[in-house]
């Protein structure tokens, strides 16, 4: 069975950025597939006993009353998940994927989509923010950073507005998620056509530049388009200049490193740099 792209949509903003970037890794791999919206507990919930909350002297027709409203709040709950998630297949399919499914699930976002590991998942996708991104514009997205530090495959985090990618800026620093990364790249039909960078930032040593060679030559046996440089200065500084100045359109990062890489991926520099970057960021474990 062909491993699904789960895209993770919700009424935000970067909705339709997550079906794009997702359409696109489809279309280049065949993989099919499957929107995800998950509804909270409380959004999705049915009848509920409010008994106690109604004090002596009041009349069963109010708890009668109240109970049809929670059951309607939660009807329309459930239409408006549908809907969202009908919009997104159409526009899914619009963008040239194939094979696109829908699924409707109350409770946890992280239970729901990356529980058990996902065996049959090859990537998850999910948008920089949530439905209050237009809240929070220096905030990333709250179920984010947990996606992040519970799933084992990648995650795709889009950025607000898909645009073509021809450029790929790899953060390396020779750690296993960096060398995991590297290997994804070389066996990924999504990257033959793309101008790759390996970039190493900081004070390295010997040992890591090694690395670096052997990564950049893993690549170039892959018959991909590969170069390597190592910046000087601070890892997100340094990263992020070499983004603006050479036009890099998606950056693909270990999610945990062994240097000061590490802390950022999972942290408060990591966050920093997915709020600066305009670009999608490909994370690894």
């Amino acid at each position: 069975m062909t491993d699904n792209i789960i895209a993770l949509v919700d009424g935000s903003g970067y909705a339709t950025s997550v079906c794009e970037h997702a359409a696109w890794v489809s279309r280049l791999t065949g993989a099919p597939i499957q929107l995800l919206h998950v509804m909270g507990r409380r959004e999705a919930a049915g009848p509920q006993d409010l008994s106690g909350a109604i004090r002596l002297g009041a009349r069963t027709a109010l708890l009668d009353e109240l109970a049809t409203l929670d059951a309607q709040r939660a009807r329309i709950a459930n239409d408006a998940g549908r809907a969202l998630l009908e919009d997104a297949r159409q526009l899914t399919e619009g963008a040239g994927a194939s094979g696109v499914t829908t699924r409707l699930e109350q409770g946890d976002l992280i239970e729901r989509a990356v529980g058990n590991d996902a065996p049959d998942t090859r990537l998850i996708v999910i948008g920089k923010r949530g439905a209050a991104a237009d809240f929070a514009k220096g905030h990333l997205g709250s179920n984010l950073e947990r996606i992040v530090r519970s799933a084992r495959k990648p995650v795709l985090v889009a950025s607000r507005a898909f645009k073509p990618i021809r450029k790929v800026l790899v953060a390396f620093d020779g750690g296993n998620s960096a060398l995991k990364a590297v290997q994804h790249i070389a066996n990924s039909p999504v990257f033959k056509d793309l101008q790759i960078e390996l970039a190493m930032a900081g004070n390295s040593g010997n040992n890591a530049r090694d690395t670096l060679d052997e990564g950049l030559l893993r690549l170039r046996a892959a018959g991909l388009r590969a170069d390597a440089c190592v910046l000087a200065g601070s890892a997100e500084t340094a990263l992020a200049e070499r983004i603006e100045t050479e036009g890099h359109d998606l950056l693909v990062m270990g999610a945990y490193g062994h240097s000061r890489i590490r802390s950022m991926i999972i942290g408060s520099t990591t966050t920093q740099m997915l709020i600066a970057c305009k670009l999608p960021v490909l994370l690894f474990r």
